[in-house]
């Protein structure tokens, strides 16, 4: 009688693996079919104005005439793209460096509300950002950009980043940093959960061959840590690049390709 209801205790136990792996499979699985999905629709639905003549189209002001479709968007997505990489630029070192002190450096008391903090900071809506890029941050930026145009704007190659100062302070420059700050609590969450991950003993092993503190977090934590770097950056890559409201509250949108910031 033990032996039976042993054995069927471990067959209500793989049952449930089962279960739960089909289920995980099937999710998974879902996942994938519902991005194609998306990625089909969008694409069918823009066939059209993809294979369109160009004088079938109306892009722009109605006096200034039919433009390619090519021509009309190519300074939006060069626009979202170079203000997504400043953005990393950005918040990628910042956010390691939060995410290193709240997991190896702060007390454990500051280190949790440090935690909540940039955990509430990611469910900021949008909107918020953009007001304040526009009505605080923006008026801040100006002096700094007038001394960045008169120290680097005449040098041979700064030239084409440094070479005009915004009068108003609504630059490239500023919406980058307005979404370095939306993505910083997204990166610095994950940044922090895969420091938290680190082997304990490897840790003690290194501190006990006579390393300091940050030599062993350079020597354990950081290499432990890549992937998950890299993770946290394609997350905030994917929100910098579908953030909308923000940038275009702080940014106008323009039909020029430019380096300038």
């Amino acid at each position: 009688m033990p032996e039976l209801s042993h054995e069927l205790e471990r067959s209500r136990k793989r049952y449930g693996d089962s279960l739960f792996r089909g289920l995980s499979t099937t999710s998974g699985t879902l996942i994938l079919v519902t991005l194609a999905a998306v990625a089909f629709f969008l694409i069918a639905l823009s066939v059209p104005a993809l294979t369109t003549d160009a004088d079938e189209l109306q892009f722009g002001p109605a006096d200034a005439g039919s433009m390619r479709f090519w021509a009309y968007v190519a300074p939006y997505a060069f626009g979202t793209v170079w203000v997504a990489i400043l953005a990393l630029l950005f918040a990628v070192p910042v956010s390691v460096g939060i995410a290193l002190f709240i997991s190896h450096y702060a007390p454990r008391r500051l280190a949790q509300g440090l935690g909540y903090v940039v955990d509430l900071l990611s469910a900021v809506p949008s909107v918020v950002f953009g007001l304040w890029g526009i009505q605080v941050f923006s008026p801040m930026t100006v002096d700094l950009y007038a001394w960045l145009n008169g120290t680097f704007g005449n040098w041979p190659v700064l030239r084409h980043v440094f070479g005009e100062a915004s009068a108003t302070g609504r630059s490239v420059l500023t919406a980058a940093l307005v979404l370095a700050v939306m993505v910083l609590p997204i990166i610095t969450a994950i940044c922090r959960e895969v420091f938290l991950q680190t082997p304990r003993l490897h840790e003690e092993a290194s501190l006990a061959l006579g390393a300091t503190r940050w030599e062993m977090i350079r020597q354990t934590v950081l290499p432990f840590g890549v992937p998950g770097i890299v993770s946290a950056c394609m997350l905030g890559l994917g929100r910098a690049l579908g953030e909308t409201m923000a940038v275009a509250m702080v940014l106008s949108g323009g039909q020029a390709i430019s380096l300038q910031l």
